[in-house]
């Protein structure tokens, strides 16, 4: 037999927008609570939600936005956050999530790959000033205020609002050139309900409503496009496979930004009348600990390292888990142990683990409630309802035989649109006949079952975060001391795997890792910083000069393991 399967199901595809599918479910349950924000003290009913996204709809028509415009949001998890995921798909508007550990440089790559033509931001978080830095790509932001922006360097990018989440007024601005969450709330009082009403009529569910940013080996992030049919339906038989109902609560502490959160926790729970449980804007294990036994969740969501840092809280013991039930483990694989004490101490016994990719709106693959340890820790389960997978032998893209490994690759409605303005790199990984080429490595037993057994990409998942050596090798080929450089992981017992930059300096210039360091420092983000930093004068190479990361990374290994034993 050859390594594909298809699984069909009772249930049929959401047929619906995300609009008239949470219309649907605030019909339903008016009264149910929705959200709960911790850090916000606040919390909406499905009902309270509803009037609020629609007025924030009301108003995003009023300051100039329609049906296929481009809305970034670049912030921590927040009400205001659900708000505009929920608002953008009442309209029709493409939200582009960016990632608040952003600093400038991928800042601005993120505004002009995907064109964004507004953008609603935080003021600032811990160490990032996130107007600050907006404001040094766009100095016109400290000017009187003008209905179009109008930078030759972001010609797309009409309107900047900034919201503050512990501002109950939203009155914050700044700079007279930004808008203020409040007048944009304001302006929607000239847009009628019918009118909103009838540009959601004409929405359809194969329109484009999301960008979320991923990345390959060969360049910096590109821009997944996702529909309505895309998501909805991911986060619809997610819900399902969790056994989810309007009685589940879900402790998000996963970020909002990624697919994980806005896809498999938001619209998860929104598709069934679940409530959403924010703890804290970012990751915190003690909040993530004090929300659930506070609130009574059901259910929570992590990548390993959360999982992890939860367990071994000094409090832990202190806090009653005894609600929880289920969740979705993913961003990493999950070692037996860490299984065993997620089941046993946080009294999760149906946890699942998950596995997927952006491209695939995200999830391809889970576990069932009903598997076995072995299963639980050594796959990640059969592919969802409604999807196609196949194992493909990598040197003529044949369907392998069942158990043998090859590139994993998927089809079906979770398919992405394809990555914005970018056919060329879309065709390299979606074929003529719609199959996704994953890039990682895996073999299918006769039930289904997919187990990963590595990644054709170089991509390094760090606790949870796909980090891409090419994009940090492209930075830090800028500094003027460096004349090559190669980054790739190396295992961690914490994370999963640490960054590694090996750096050749130009003749005549002297570089340390502290120059490096402080390079790094207010450009990229902290978790793409390399823990390791070696210089080197040569590397190894194949003869025909490529580089051989593999043997870089077999020495790196070695070496750490000789000097500290932490390397497994």
């Amino acid at each position: 037999m050859k390594s594909y399967y298809h699984r069909g199901g009772n249930t049929p595809l959401q047929g619906n927008t995300i609009a008239e599918h949470f219309s649907d479910v605030v019909m339903r349950f008016p009264e149910q609570e929705a959200v709960i924000s911790f850090p916000q003290q606040k919390r909406l009913t499905y009902r309270a939600l509803s009037d609020a996204v629609e007025q924030l709809a009301k108003g995003l028509l009023a300051i100039g936005f329609v049906k296929g415009d481009r809305i970034g949001v670049w912030s921590t998890n927040n009400i205001e956050w659900l708000l505009l995921q929920m608002a953008t798909a009442r309209i029709g508007a493409v939200l582009v999530n960016i990632n608040p550990a952003y600093h400038l440089h991928e800042l601005a790559y993120a505004l002009k790959i995907s064109e964004v033509q507004g953008i609603f931001t935080i003021p600032a978080f811990r160490s990032s000033d996130y107007v600050a830095m907006l404001v040094e790509l766009l100095p016109e932001l400290k000017l009187p205020y003008k209905k179009e922006l109008g930078n030759s360097k972001f010609p797309f990018l009409r309107k900047v609002v900034v919201y503050d989440p512990a501002d109950t007024e939203q009155t914050t601005r700044l700079y007279d050139g930004l808008m203020s969450w409040s007048e944009v709330i304001s302006a929607g009082n000239s847009i009628t309900t019918e009118t909103l009403n009838d540009i959601t009529a004409s929405l359809d569910r194969d329109d484009p409503i999301n960008i979320q940013y991923t990345s390959g080996t060969t360049g910096f992030p590109k821009a997944v496009t996702l529909t309505h049919h895309n998501i909805l339906n991911n986060a619809w038989f997610a819900a399902q496979a969790m056994h989810f109902t309007e009685q589940d609560r879900l402790c998000v502490p996963v970020p909002f930004y990624h697919c994980f959160g806005m896809v498999l926790a938001n619209l998860l729970c929104l598709s069934v009348g679940a409530c959403i449980v924010i703890p804290s804007e970012h990751f915190d294990a003690q909040a993530t600990l004090q929300a659930i036994q506070e609130e009574h969740c059901t259910a929570i969501h992590g990548v390993p390292t959360m999982f992890i840092a939860e367990l071994e809280h000094t409090d832990f013991k202190q806090f009653d888990m005894s609600s929880l039930r289920t969740g979705i483990m993913a961003g990493a694989p999950c070692l037996p142990p860490l299984m065993k004490q997620v089941i046993e101490d946080m009294h999760c016994a149906e946890i699942l683990i998950g596995y997927g990719e952006t491209e695939a709106s995200p999830l391809t693959h889970l576990t069932t409630r009903d598997d076995n340890m072995e299963l639980r820790t050594e796959t990640v389960g059969k592919n969802l309802p409604h999807q196609e997978v196949k194992i493909v032998a990598l040197d003529t893209g044949a369907t392998v035989p069942l158990g043998e490994i090859g590139e994993i690759c998927f089809r079906g409605y979770h398919i992405m649109q394809g990555y914005y303005g970018q056919a060329d790199k879309t065709a390299e990984v979606i074929d003529k006949n719609g199959w996704l080429y994953s890039g990682d490595l895996g073999t299918m037993d006769a039930n289904g079952y997919v187990r990963i057994t590595g990644r054709l990409k170089e991509m390094i998942i760090r606790g949870g975060e796909n980090i891409y050596p090419k994009e940090i090798e492209d930075f830090l080929f800028t500094h003027p001391a460096v004349a090559q450089v190669a980054v790739f992981g190396v295992p961690d017992e914490f994370y999963g795997e640490e960054i590694m930059a090996w750096i050749q300096v130009r003749k005549g210039k002297q570089c340390s890792e502290a120059d490096i360091l402080d390079y790094c420092k207010e450009q990229i983000a902290v978790f793409k910083i390399p823990k390791y930093i070696w210089f080197v004068d040569e590397f190894p190479m194949t003869v025909t000069g490529k580089l051989q990361k593999f043997r870089m990374r077999e020495i790196a290994i070695e070496k750490l393991r000789l000097n500290n034993g932490k390397i497994k």
